[in-house]
């Protein structure tokens, strides 16, 4: 497993990538098939000196034989945030190993590569003006004033997936929903997470 450690507004001293590799251990128990091949890891700096308790942040980006895993954290300092996101990495690839322990079938995908992301999100960045309303292009709506907090659009291409599946793919992401088109009805759907392991799913039936 590769290990890639950059930094931004800042270097990054070979302790530190030493140190980096040695907390990145932690995720071996999770990948038996060494289906894991690298590991981006990315450390920012603040320049704000207000931003003390978030002034280093630790971006994490695992690369398999399947799709992407990517975690973060902000905290005072390098070492702490990199400390609570090898944690939240670590919890991420456990629901998706109890996931595939829980749900087992023949539809399921077995390894991580059997799974493709399929999220739509909508949404950009509305600058914000002093003095009066202002009338902003946020995605395909005009907006006036502050509007509707929309601060990202994504269209990503998916192929239709089983309930099972999207299940699967939106614990590995670590989302609490996911949109997917379901194979065997072919609707727009949405699952989301409830308590627990407890599911709701929503399909949407267009009419013409």
């Amino acid at each position: 497993m590769e290990i890639v450690v950059t930094g931004r507004n800042s270097e990054i001293s070979e302790s530190f990538r030493s140190h980096v590799a040695d907390k990145l251990e932690r995720i071996n128990k999770f990948d038996e098939s060494q289906r894991i091949h690298r590991v981006d890891v990315e450390v920012t700096h603040a320049k704000n000196p207000r931003q003390r308790e978030t002034a280093a942040t630790v971006e994490v980006t695992l690369f398999s034989r399947g799709p992407v895993i990517r975690v973060e954290s902000s905290s005072a300092d390098q070492h702490s945030a990199l400390d609570a996101v090898v944690d939240k990495l670590e919890e991420r690839l456990r629901r998706v190993v109890d996931r595939q322990r829980r749900h087992k079938s023949k539809h399921a995908p077995s390894t991580l590569e059997a799974a493709t992301a399929g999220l739509t999100i909508a949404g950009s960045q509305v600058d914000e003006e002093p003095e009066g309303p202002q009338v902003t292009k946020v995605a395909s709506i005009e907006v006036e004033g502050d509007g509707p907090l929309i601060v990202r659009e994504k269209t990503h291409q998916s192929a239709a997936v089983t309930l099972d599946q999207a299940l699967y793919e939106m614990e590995l992401v670590g989302h609490d929903f996911y949109l997917f088109v379901e194979k065997d009805s072919m609707l727009p759907s949405v699952v989301y997470r409830r308590k627990g392991y407890d599911y709701g799913v929503i399909h949407l039936d267009v009419q013409n």
